[in-house]
């Protein structure tokens, strides 16, 4: 078969994305409004689960479509960006519809999307890399930087509020939540402006970050390359692919579309939520679990392209989406919430318990010798799915 074969099919397969990508958003919203208030059967709360997954899915096409046209690092930048708008969505909303009864949903979400990111993620990635390429190499200062951001601000939102003295209990007074909130916004922006102003070639991969280094910029240029199965894969441009890239109009197309299907996960989500509850305490979970339903649902797609990332040998650009998910899931969730609590019945629990801390302790502490010598081998990745498993076991059985 030769190239002229294969593009036609490539282009189909990417026709069909498209249409895909831009039928459920709308599908979606119309499902909203057809549902909306109302108290659907269980068939129609299983159809729309699937349209919720759909629609998930199609605002991250959407977002990378984004990301691909304004090139990297702000590629990574927008997904995360999108993901994490999608968690609050889902957090505020069970949290409106649930009471008081939701008081440490917030803090179950978001330690969980930083278990799934730090260790499910990232311990894929490691394996996947070091398996198919002998070892995973990434850049050892951008990984740092990204792991030393996230655990400050785990340890400012989720493990100081259990030795603070000024409610009792695992919570904030509305000045302290006031302050770790601001504090999240400051520290997330530094980040971004390191990533994508100052020090942009420490969150590249190898090879690239030797052409930003050398000065090649002006011939070369990074950027997201956003394949026909909605994968997101750093690569170089030298200039043959730029005529891949979404041209304006199609751009500004993604941009309604993934704000069609921002709404229509919000919505969906208040609809689905008794039905998410109600099947957690069927099957006789504890009812935190409900946190962890959430952030695998919303980081499934994040994780997928993380994945297509380490196949490729780009490794650096899975730890990018894999810590900038985890960073952007405290920096901007937080906040959120404590805007949120102004008008939410019941406390806001932040406060992680033993077991999570010893967890969370762990993961910073095996982070740090993952990333600091900028290589790594299955063993790290064996590690951190270890990790990650343990994290899921004790979700279940606390």
């Amino acid at each position: 078969m030769n190239s002229a074969d294969v593009k036609p099919a490539s282009e189909r397969r990417a026709r069909l994305l498209g249409s895909w990508t831009t039928v459920v958003p709308i599908l979606a919203a119309i499902a909203l409004a057809l549902t909306w208030g109302s108290k659907p059967a269980a068939l129609v709360v299983a159809i729309i689960a699937v349209v919720l997954i759909g629609a998930i899915a199609g605002a991250v096409h959407h977002a990378e479509v984004i990301a691909h046209r304004v090139g990297e690092p702000f590629g990574s930048i927008v997904l995360a960006v999108a993901v994490t708008v999608i968690e609050v969505a889902l957090i505020v909303t069970l949290m409106v519809s649930g009471g008081p009864e939701t008081s440490t949903l917030a803090r179950d979400t978001v330690f969980a999307a930083v278990m799934i990111t730090a260790n499910g993620i990232v311990g894929l990635a490691l394996w996947i890399g070091a398996r198919r390429h002998g070892m995973a190499i990434f850049n050892a200062e951008g990984a740092g930087a990204a792991l030393a951001t996230v655990a400050t601000l785990a340890g400012l939102t989720m493990v100081l509020p259990n030795f603070t003295m000024s409610r009792p209990g695992p919570e904030f007074s509305p000045a302290q939540l006031t302050f770790a909130a601001c504090a999240s916004l400051v520290l997330y922006a530094l980040f971004i402006t390191t990533q994508t102003v100052r020090h942009r070639d420490f969150f590249m991969p190898i090879e690239e970050a030797d052409l930003i280094a050398s000065g090649s910029t002006t011939t070369a240029v990074v950027e997201v390359d956003v394949e026909a199965d909605g994968s997101s894969i750093s690569d170089v441009d030298d200039g043959h692919d730029a005529a891949n890239r979404p041209t304006g109009r199609e751009a500004m197309k993604s941009v309604g579309l993934l704000l069609v299907a921002l709404v229509a996960v919000v919505g969906l989500a208040k609809v689905e939520s008794p039905a998410i509850e109600s099947g957690v305490a069927s099957l006789g979970f504890p009812q935190s679990f409900v946190g962890v339903v959430i952030a695998l649902l919303v980081l499934m797609p994040e994780g997928l392209a993380a994945v297509r990332a380490a196949r490729r040998n780009r490794v650096q650009t899975s730890l990018n989406l894999a810590y900038g998910s985890a960073m952007a899931s405290i920096g901007l969730t937080i906040p959120a919430i404590a805007l949120a609590s102004i008008w939410l019945n019941g406390p806001l629990l932040l406060g992680l318990n033993p077991t999570q801390m010893v967890l969370l302790a762990l993961t910073v502490a095996i982070g740090v010798l993952t990333v600091v010598p900028g290589r790594a081998t299955r063993l790290q990745g064996g590690v951190h799915l270890v990790l990650f498993a343990s994290f899921f076991f004790l979700s279940i059985y606390p």
